[in-house]
């Protein structure tokens, strides 16, 4: 099988935190994204679609809780705060903003370390009720990001996963072209192209007739819909 890791976007702007962070996450096989201020938060975060994100409230242009709010209009991306600020009063703001848990500095590395992978199997779940979608003789496995079929491994990559994840949210149901753009893209996106390439990738891999497609299926003028064997 073949894996794609998950990719995780560290907001802080202490350096010496950001390298025990990065090498926290990457001894556990997690790629890492950086970003030290909320208008650099925000445009990694539209460009990289991360998975999960780690973010500091204190920035110097301005509250992490900001960077939340901006994600949070387009995104269900888990975030994680992890911050000096102790008082509930600031806790309880970055969860109503939509902050999924709280971390106080100074942190337990384990204890963070677990949170996050409490937090991808949460979103996992939330994603869809079965992590493991059959399409056909190919297993697809959305929390490992791994997918087989009778000829062993199938690749796909961190993108068509994230477009498989939203339409297996919706499973049988029709997914709109502007909500997969926005909720894979980004914001601002409408290249509709990009999501013709993926989809037609994605049928190359796993439909058995790419030509004449019965799982990644074309609702003419609306979007997608994904027909599972569940």
């Amino acid at each position: 099988m073949t894996r794609a890791m998950h990719q995780v976007l560290v907001v802080e702007d202490d350096p010496a935190i950001r390298a025990v962070l990065r090498a926290l996450l990457q001894s556990e096989q997690f790629r890492v994204v950086e970003a030290d201020r909320v208008a650099r938060a925000t445009i990694e975060a539209t460009s990289h679609k991360p998975d999960l994100m780690l973010v500091d409230l204190g920035l110097p242009d301005g509250d992490g809780i900001e960077v939340i709010r901006r994600v949070r209009t387009w995104s269900p991306v888990p975030i994680i705060v992890l911050s000096a600020r102790n008082m509930e009063a600031q806790k309880i703001a970055a969860l109503d903003a939509g902050a999924d848990d709280y971390v106080t500095k100074p942190f337990s590395a384990p204890e963070l370390m677990a949170r996050v992978r409490a937090a991808l199997r949460r979103n996992v779940r939330a994603a869809t009720q079965a992590p493991t979608v059959g399409l056909g003789a190919i297993s697809i496995d959305l929390h490992r990001r791994e997918a087989s079929g009778p000829q062993g491994a199938v690749h796909l990559t961190p993108l068509e996963y994230r477009v498989l994840e939203c339409l297996g949210r919706q499973a049988g149901m029709i997914v709109t072209q502007a909500r997969l753009l926005r909720e894979v893209w980004g914001p601002g996106h409408d290249d509709a192209r990009s999501l013709r390439v993926c989809v037609k990738n994605l049928r190359d891999k796993l439909e058995p007739d790419p030509q004449r497609p019965k799982y990644l299926v074309t609702e003419v003028g609306l979007g997608y819909r994904l027909r599972t064997d569940q």
